[in-house]
């Protein structure tokens, strides 16, 4: 049992996923992350961060400007993905019992960042787990015209894309041994990015109170 759990994780490990998966995993997971109301565990930010760093490696031999463009598709279909489910399963979602893969607290967290920022939420949404999953599946179900909810979609995907993993490339090529560290790397990116969610988490629970 603890052996399959230490599996899991390792699994869950952005630099696990690019030399066990390559390019094929790291695009689809980038897809599945967000949109698929499934994906909200995987670990889009590190994983975008990593690949940059692995990027024009053994693992990953591809141009960086290449990936960006390859994963930008990816984001912008899987928040398409996204959209359209949240249209199709409105009712169903609503009256859906909860469980690991779904909670009323993350389409609550969705909603509250969406009425805080509007479209905007769209693209600074990105940068926040579980928020860049279940946002564009709450834009479907308030019928958020599908025009208007993809040019935000878009320009979050590529802004997203282009920091994430140009940072992580740079910053290889000036650390070049930062390769040796990238499991630190990944625990910071996980608790950086966890900070914002935890506010919110407050705030809402205060709310409440």
């Amino acid at each position: 049992m603890i052996s399959t759990a230490f599996l899991f994780v390792d699994l869950l490990n952005p630099e696990e996923i690019i030399k066990w998966g390559g390019l094929t995993l790291l695009l689809f997971i980038i897809f599945a992350e967000t949109g698929l109301f499934f994906g909200f565990f995987l670990p889009g930010d590190s994983l975008l961060f990593i690949a940059g760093i692995l990027s024009d490696s053994e693992y990953l031999s591809i141009n960086v400007w290449v990936l960006v463009l390859l994963l930008t598709v990816c984001a912008v279909a899987g928040t398409s993905v996204g959209y359209g489910f949240g249209r199709w399963a409105d009712g169903y979602l609503k009256n859906r019992k909860e469980n690991f893969f779904y909670k009323k607290k993350y389409m609550d967290l969705a909603q509250d960042f969406y009425n805080r920022y509007g479209m905007m939420a769209f693209v600074m949404g990105r940068f926040l787990p579980i928020v860049r999953t279940f946002v564009p599946i709450l834009a479907g179900m308030v019928r958020i015209e599908f025009g208007k909810f993809f040019f935000f979609n878009a320009v979050g995907a590529a802004v997203w894309i282009i920091v994430m993993v140009m940072a992580g490339h740079l910053l290889g090529n000036i650390f070049p041994t930062i390769t040796d560290h990238l499991e630190i790397i990944v625990a910071g990116m996980v608790l950086l990015t966890a900070i914002p969610l935890i506010i919110s988490w407050q705030r809402n629970r205060s709310v409440e109170k």
